[in-house]
């Protein structure tokens, strides 16, 4: 059977991939979370001029040296001034006070000299200084936020700024995830002499956790076709949206998670794909659930799961998909083979920006170098390899 080119599986993948459905969130629930409709303003903001300074407030024509102003009012946040500034008059002010009609500067406090109801300044006026206008920050009908945005701190705190209570935000997928092999066993626990410890699904709940409404960890499957089966489908009648699976996706006497999720009704889509790390990854269907078989080694796991499933589950979302980040060598890579090549990759802060030096380890089980990793080096099939300097596409393993 020929490999599937990483494009085409991609391309298959996301067209499996749900049109987003949104829900509203109370805004203090919002953060991570990815808008499903814009945030237009419905106000101004400020909704009135507004100080920016402690000080006073008056007509800048009035102001010259030796000059005294009569002090008829204060003007506090909340609680504004209801009169009008005249010639010869000043309102004492506070920042975020609203300007009182009339005035069309404010002076700060620290060049302002009181003496009893009047005032005198030590710097000239200018019109409009330390005035905020209406709609300064933003104006009815502007947009803040744009759908497909995830929300941070900051954004949240515009969103508050612009009165939305809640926001209507695209709803999460539920994960199971399932490990497979008699020769693993949970951390902790005592390894027996043929044996290795499972970190699969370990990693992917961190990696996919923060998509996802739930993550839930099925545990560790023996290689047994009537226990494989049973456990599987139990995983199947809990309805999730997407099913992962790890190891067992080869075509040995003990990779039996294929068969079986036929026998259960997934239809496969594909199965083994032209790249490396990551070779024998399996896609489908049951019903509306997404399936995916990744491999068994750790690094091809996780790897796979970086490449296919987070593009899925950001499409889920809305998000666009972020472009390669494109960055110089800060060492040689490599001849390459028929097959794409997803090099593990320290980011280095040069002095002259950043760079990415390649981690020569390519073992599809050396856990600890991909540890050390920033990114992945997408190097294309057939690549002659790169000099020191070259500009090359990778892709983060951190971030949404």
């Amino acid at each position: 059977m020929s490999l599937l080119p990483v494009d085409a599986a991609l391309r298959a993948i996301l067209a499996r991939v749900p049109d987003v459905a949104p829900e509203a969130v109370a805004l203090n629930h919002a953060v991570g979370r990815v808008l499903a409709a814009d945030v237009i303003a419905q106000h101004d903001q400020p909704p009135f001029d507004a100080s920016a300074m402690d000080g006073y407030a008056m007509r800048a024509a009035d102001v010259s040296e030796g000059v005294s102003l009569k002090v008829i009012g204060m003007s506090q946040a909340g609680a504004g001034f209801a009169g009008t500034v005249g010639p010869g008059e000043a309102v004492r002010i506070f920042t975020g006070a609203p300007v009182p009609a009339g005035a069309d500067t404010v002076i700060m406090q620290e060049e302002a000299v009181r003496e009893g109801d009047t005032v005198r300044f030590t710097a000239p006026a200018r019109p409009g200084h330390s005035v905020r206008p209406r709609g300064n920050d933003f104006a009815t009908g502007q947009m803040l936020i744009e759908r497909g945005t995830r929300l941070t701190p900051m954004q949240i705190s515009v969103a508050a700024a612009a009165n939305y209570p809640a926001l209507s935000v695209a709803t999460r997928p539920r994960i199971a995830l399932v490990a497979t092999g008699d020769e693993l066993v949970l951390p902790g626990q005592a390894l027996g002499p043929d044996q290795i410890v499972a970190s699969n699904s370990f990693g992917l709940a961190a990696m996919l956790a923060p998509y996802a409404a739930e993550v839930r960890d099925h545990g560790i499957i023996a290689d047994d076709a009537e226990t494989l089966r049973s456990r599987l489908a139990a995983v199947f009648a809990d309805a999730p949206d997407i099913v992962v699976t790890t190891g067992g996706a080869s075509v040995g006497e003990h990779d039996l998670v294929q068969d079986v999720l036929k026998q259960l009704g997934v239809t496969l889509d594909f199965w083994r794909i032209n790249m490396r790390p990551g070779k024998p990854l399996m896609f489908g269907m049951h019903g509306k659930t997404l399936v995916f078989g990744l491999p068994g080694n750790p690094v091809s796991a996780m790897v796979t799961a970086q490449v296919f499933i987070k593009p899925a589950l950001r499409r889920w979302q809305g998000v666009a998909e972020p472009t390669h980040w494109r960055l110089p060598l800060a060492g040689p890579t490599p001849a390459n083979t028929a097959r794409r090549h997803f090099m593990r990759a320290q980011l280095l802060h040069a002095p002259t920006g950043p760079k990415l030096l390649p981690i020569s380890q390519t073992d599809s089980g050396h856990t600890s170098s991909l540890a050390h990793a920033d990114m992945l080096i997408v190097q294309p099939e057939h690549d002659p390899g790169q000099a020191v300097g070259a500009l090359v596409d990778a892709l983060p393993l951190d971030g949404f």
